[in-house]
Formats: C-alpha cells, structure tokens, sequence
C-alpha cells in the first residue's frame, strides 16, 4: 500500500501534498518541528509507505491551492481522509466550519466542541492538523486576538490570513 505524495511549492513556503485510495491525507508543510510525527502517524494510520508519484487527485489539489493563492478561491472541493484519534478528528472537522476571512479562538472552539476546559487539547489536534490550508487551522488564534503556534511559523500564518482579507492594524473579527 503507498500513499502517493508530491511536493507544492506555495508562496508561503513548501507543502506535501499525500493521497491515499483516492482522498487527500496529506497537504503539510514540509518543514516543521512536528513533520516526522505526523508522517509516522499517517504512515502507521494507513499501513502504508510514501512513494513520489502524480496522480489526477493531487494534480487537482495544486490546481485549487493555486487558486486559493490567486485569490480565485475560497474553499476546496476535495475529498479528505483525517487520519488521527477520534477527537482530532472532531476538531478538524469543526475546523471546516470557520469561514474564509474569519478566524475563532482556541478557546471559542474549545466552547462550540462542547468543553472549555479542553483548550490544551484543541490546540494540540489544531497543531497536529496534516491537511494545513485546506482544514484551515491557520483560522484559529490566540483569545486576545495574537497570532499564536502555527505549524508553516507566523509569518506563513499571518500571511494566510491577510490573504484571505484580514487587516492586522484592526482587531482580528471572530465568526
């Protein structure tokens, strides 16, 4: 079994996009702290190997992250394949919900999933999120409206935001 990857050379920084049985599991940045940990959690998640190769599924998802990088887009339309605990899972999902241009704290989303009191554990799922842009975990942000962990760094974060129509010499406006 292999999960076939590619690279995608964003204008923020390098991502590798992963299919696995016709779903994207795999659209991360290829150099962050965490990066072996979440190619071995996928890896031992699916029982399969990373092998380079083209497909017609991640041809489609460099195609939508260049529009999304133009502007022209702001949602995607590929199918997902979460691979994680169940509770990660939840907060990705719930993470699909934040729209384009808006952004929520990790302690509002704590909130919405039903218990305050697992922010620490939110933000961890928020951090192990492989699927970083399309599950727009860049969206989440600290309850005083600060820019906080990202797993492409601030600066990739921030630009994402401000992308997506954000204006930094404001208030940060939560969904």
């Amino acid at each position: 079994m292999h999960i076939f990857i590619q690279h995608y050379q964003s204008p923020y920084g390098e991502l590798i996009l992963g299919e696995y049985g016709g779903e994207l599991c795999l659209c991360d940045w290829k150099y962050r702290k965490l990066r072996d940990q979440i190619d071995s959690r996928i890896q031992t998640g699916l029982g399969a190997e990373f092998e380079f190769r083209e497909t017609e599924l991640l041809i489609a998802a460099k195609s939508q992250l260049d529009e999304y990088f133009s502007k022209e887009r702001t949602t995607f339309n590929l199918p997902l394949l979460f691979v994680g605990s169940d509770f990660q899972k939840t907060v990705w999902e719930k993470l699909l919900t934040i729209p384009f241009g808006k952004t929520t704290s990790y302690l509002e989303l704590s909130r919405i999933l039903g218990d305050e009191k697992a922010i620490r554990a939110v933000a961890t799922a928020n951090g192990a999120n492989a699927l970083s842009i399309i599950v727009p975990c860049h969206r989440v942000i600290g309850s005083d409206g600060n820019l906080t962990g990202y797993a492409g760094g601030l600066n990739a974060k921030q630009k994402l935001l401000q992308l997506e129509g954000m204006n930094f010499g404001d208030q940060l406006e939560l969904f």
